[in-house]
């Protein structure tokens, strides 16, 4: 059974998602700003964020709110909710099939509900600190993969911080020279919930921000699957440099990307 904070959650994503669906059909007039470079926002984005507000606020209004489009809504002591009303957003404009709503909720820097809404397919992830992780009711286990022979792993690009490109296509061709292959998909929450759906083995992206992977990181853990930064420091890294996979395999990842990386990366 879904615990309330999440059941809440869950209405604020449809709601967001309803929003996104609407504007599908009449991208072009829909307004977009680039807020800097190659960092684009839609006023879908907008729209979907005040619903996801909305919900939030009428149901906790206590709780702090970090929101991608809004920035800091409210602090909260304990709990504060991170939202991305639309990740994937470069996906969308483009009418590339491919982005999802997610929304987390912190204790004390802790994810603890987790909700990633895929409005295009009605795919639900859900989790819940303690209680498993689900994609529409189903419980889900992160693949079994131990190792990176085989393995299909899935990354982001650092766009925010191309200094670090380097970087990411070191990574890359170190982790290929092992694993089966690799997708770069435009989403971050949704590469998180298909890691804990076992869709991919494990994942690993520079400088995500909170509410990039607040609630992709709680599916992961709860479908028995681990989350560090690239020095194998636990916990949601403030870095945002993330790995995502089984425990071994992303030890495994780690190992291998680690002599790929500046200090300053394994630092943060």
């Amino acid at each position: 059974m879904s615990r309330p904070a999440v059941t809440i959650a869950v209405r604020a994503a449809r709601a967001a998602g309803s929003v996104i669906l609407r504007y599908m059909n009449r991208l072009e007039s829909v307004t977009v700003v680039e807020k800097q470079r190659l960092d684009f926002v839609s006023e879908v984005d907008r729209l979907a964020e005040a619903e996801i507000i909305r919900e939030l606020r009428r149901a906790y209004p206590d709780h702090g709110i970090v929101g991608e489009e809004s920035g800091e809504v409210s602090r909260g002591s304990r709990f504060t909710w991170m939202v991305d009303p639309l990740d994937g957003t470069h996906n969308y404009l483009r009418g590339i099939p491919h982005f999802c709503v997610s929304i987390g909720l912190l204790e004390r820097g802790e994810p603890i509900h987790g909700v990633i809404f895929d409005p295009l397919r009605s795919e639900l992830f859900t989790a819940s600190k303690g209680d498993g992780a689900f994609l529409n009711d189903r419980r889900m286990r992160v693949s079994a993969r131990e190792t990176l022979d085989g393995a299909l792993l899935a990354t982001g690009f650092p766009w925010r911080q191309r200094a670090h490109l380097p970087s990411q296509l070191g990574m890359t061709r170190a982790l290929l020279g092992s694993a089966e292959d690799l997708r770069r998909s435009g989403s971050a929450a949704l590469d998180l919930a298909y890691v804990a759906a076992g869709r991919y083995d494990g994942y690993f992206e520079i400088g995500l921000k909170p509410w990039d992977m607040a609630a992709g990181c709680l599916l992961v853990r709860e479908a028995g699957g681990s989350y560090a930064d690239f020095a194998g420091r636990d916990g949601l890294p403030a870095s945002g440099n993330l790995v995502a996979a089984n425990h071994k395999l992303m030890q495994a990842m780690i190992r291998t990307i680690g002599p790929q990386l500046p200090p300053e990366l394994l630092r943060a």
